[in-house]
């Protein structure tokens, strides 16, 4: 069994027997044989597992699939995901992708070769330009500006797009990043750069993070954010925002994971 890859990618999954590109996974899978993708089934109500299964007996030395028993969040998903890739394998990088490949395997590979000895984070961004293509429906285009305004703010830090679902990691910060559970089921996106601006202050952070410009990024429907979230997330902005403030506020909470 090879246990060494240069990049692990983290896809969680809930409900997406529908969506899943088979096909598209099989041959990123063929093509790429130092990246080891890493789907965590959380608790699907559907026949997402079985898809998940088909994927991996296709090359079982690749994919690595954990079934979570009961639904516990896209945030506690990627946490337990990107902490087996790093106790299961020796990777040098480590990423989340959504399942819907909105983002894909491809673009998430090419970005993870901006990590190096000076940059240990490096994340995808849907900036709109001539040269790339970038589909969103308007009301979430307007939508998810009014959210990233009011992040960098809380961030203070000047960064266009913190909720885009590609972000890789030097293997050297995941302990930091991952050890603790995250305060919000959705926005930990906001909660990782709050833990990067402890590690390195917002100064440092600037020099060994990129925000990549992606080439292609597509909307797709259905998405696993309900719309009643959105009245929600701001109690989980101003919850993040003080549990910050603070970072021995965090809680471990352990739950039930089954390793294949």
């Amino acid at each position: 069994m090879n246990t060494n890859f240069d990049l692990a990618i983290v896809i969680p999954c809930y409900n997406e027997a529908e969506r899943l590109k088979i096909n598209q996974y099989k041959n990123f899978i063929k093509n790429h044989k130092e990246v080891l993708l890493c789907f965590v089934n959380d608790g699907s109500t559907d026949h997402t597992y079985k898809v998940l299964k088909e994927i991996k007996n296709h090359n079982p030395s690749q994919v690595l699939l954990i079934n979570q028993t009961a639904n516990l969040g896209k945030a506690e998903t990627v946490r337990t995901g990107i902490l087996k890739c790093h106790q299961k394998y020796h990777v040098e990088k480590l990423a989340y992708l959504d399942a819907d490949l909105s983002t894909s395997l491809e673009e998430c590979t090419s970005i993870s070769k901006e990590i190096s000895t000076t940059t240990y984070c490096a994340f995808g961004s849907r900036i709109a330009k001539l040269d790339s293509t970038i589909q969103r429906k308007s009301y979430r285009f307007l939508i998810g500006r009014i959210i990233a305004t009011l992040i960098s703010r809380q961030l203070n830090l000047n960064v266009y797009d913190t909720q885009c679902g590609c972000k890789v990691f030097h293997s050297n910060l995941v302990t930091e990043l991952f050890k603790e559970k995250f305060i919000s089921r959705w926005l930990f996106d906001v909660e990782l750069f709050h833990r990067l601006i402890v590690l390195y202050g917002r100064d440092q952070l600037k020099h060994v993070t990129k925000e990549i410009p992606l080439k292609s990024w597509l909307d797709t429907e259905d998405s696993k954010v309900p719309l009643s979230y959105f009245f929600k997330l701001w109690i989980d902005l101003i919850s993040i925002g003080k549990a910050y403030k603070n970072s021995n506020n965090l809680i471990v909470i352990e739950h039930e994971t089954i390793l294949e």
